[in-house]
Formats: structure tokens, sequence, C-alpha cells
């Protein structure tokens, strides 16, 4: 007999899923739990980015790590990918901009 979920148990699942997503845009300090499920990375992956100072951080009594929502949000927001469209103006505009300067 397999072991499988009603629908309305993944219901009662997906909505409880929805409120913990709730309650953490409301929090301003994550904890290393909350961080992972705020941005899907593994605790691992956390761990070593704090370890490696790729992201901000506080360690108020030396060994547990908390997070500053805001400032995850900054770092999250690095290093954007320019839309292909951004890219050709940028283009466009180099090119016309060196057209003046040979005349």
């Amino acid at each position: 007999m397999k072991n499988s979920k009603s629908i309305e148990e993944r219901s009662i699942e997906e909505r409880l899923s929805r409120v913990e997503t709730m309650y953490l845009a409301q929090q301003t300090v994550f904890n290393i739990d909350d961080l992972k499920r705020y941005t899907g990375l593994s605790k691992s992956c956390l761990y070593k980015k704090t370890s490696t100072g790729q992201i901000p951080c506080f360690k108020p009594a030396g060994k547990q790590i908390f997070f500053n929502k805001a400032e995850i949000d900054g770092w999250l927001q690095q290093n954007r990918v320019k839309t292909s469209g951004e890219v050709e103006s940028e283009a466009v505009a180099i090119v016309t901009l060196k057209r003046k300067r040979s005349r």
C-alpha cells in the first residue's frame, strides 16, 4: 500500500508554506534556518559564504550567526545581469559616440 497524501493534506501543506513565506517576509533578522528558507541555498553553502566573508552576517555571541534581511536583500541583488535589450542599447550608444568622435 502506497503512502500517498490526500488532496486535503497537500492543500494544507501548500497553505502552511505560504504562511511561512509571509512570516519570513515580515522578519528583519534571520537565523541560518530562516535564511536557508528565504534564499533556497543549502546550509553548507551559507556557512561557506559566511566563513569566506561573501555574505554579510553578525555573530553577537561569537558562535550563532544572524543575518539582517535588508543586507541579505542587497546581497541577493548584486551582480545584476543586463537584459539583451540593455546590452544592445549600450552597444548602439558606444558605436554612435565613436562615430561622432571620429568626425
